[in-house]
C-alpha cells in the first residue's frame, strides 16, 4: 500500500519516527540504525521506504533508511518464526552489510546478539537465507576491476570466502581480483570476506 513516505520528520523517539506528509503524521517503527541516521534530520525533509505489516492484532508501518535495509527486513521475515519485531531487532544491532556477511560466513553468534534472538533462531536465519542473500541486501555492488587475475591457490578459508562471496552474486574473477595480494595465511573466512567487500566497495 505504501512504498515510501516523503515529508518532514516531526517526531523521533526510537523506535518511533513520525513523518508529516501534507499535514498527516505517519508513525513508523524504525531500527536503531535508521533512528541514528535520522538524528540530525528532525524538522527536515526525509524519505523512508516502508512496509505495512497486517496482523490479527492490528497493523504497523515500518520505515527503512535504504533499499538494502528494506530488502534485509523482507528476507528476515521470510524465515520461519521471524516476525517484523524480530527482524527489526536484528537490524537494530547490525547493518544489512553486516547481516549479509554474517549469513555468508555462518556467524550465528553475531546474529544472536540481537535482543530476543537466540542461538537456534540465529541458526535458522543462516540456514534459510544462506542461499537467498543477494547484493540487494548490501550497499556495495560488483565493479569491473580489470582483467581476470592470475590463479590463486584455493583451499580452506579462501575457498570458503570465495564460495560465500559467490553466493552474494559476485563472479569468481571479481572475487579473486579483490583478494589478490591479501595475506590469507591464518585468516578465517569472515576476515577474508570483509577484506574483499572493502575492496569491492571502492
Amino acid at each position: 500500500m505504501f512504498y515510501y513516505l516523503n515529508g518532514t520528520l516531526s517526531v523521533l523517539e526510537s523506535p518511533i519516527a513520525v513523518i508529516d506528509c501534507g499535514g498527516v503524521g505517519y508513525q513508523l517503527t524504525v531500527s536503531n540504525v535508521t533512528a541514528a541516521l535520522l538524528g540530525e534530520k528532525l524538522g527536515k525533509a526525509v524519505k523512508l521506504l516502508t512496509h505495512l505489516a497486517v496482523r490479527e492484532d492490528g497493523v504497523e508501518l515500518f520505515g527503512f533508511i535504504s533499499r538494502e535495509e528494506r530488502e534485509a527486513f523482507m528476507k528476515l521475515t521470510s524465515v520461519s518464526g521471524i516476525g517484523p519485531k524480530a527482524a527489526m531487532s536484528i537490524l537494530s544491532t547490525m547493518t544489512p552489510d553486516d547481516l549479509a556477511l554474517a549469513i555468508a560466513s555462518e556467524d550465528t553468534k553475531a546474529i544472536a546478539r540481537a535482543p530476543g534472538i537466540g542461538a537456534k533462531t540465529a541458526a535458522r536465519v543462516v540456514l534459510e537465507l544462506k542461499d537467498k542473500i543477494t547484493k540487494d541486501m548490501m550497499s556495495v555492488s560488483p565493479q569491473s576491476l580489470g582483467s581476470a587475475p592470475a590463479a590463486m591457490p584455493m583451499g580452506g578459508a579462501l575457498a570458503d570466502a570465495t564460495e560465500a562471496l559467490m553466493a552474494l552474486g559476485y563472479d569468481k574473477n571479481t572475487i579473486l581480483t579483490a583478494l589478490k595480494g591479501v595475506d590469507a595465511k591464518g585468516a578465517d573466512a569472515g576476515t577474508l570476506i570483509r577484506l574483499a567487500l572493502k575492496k569491492l566497495a571502492r
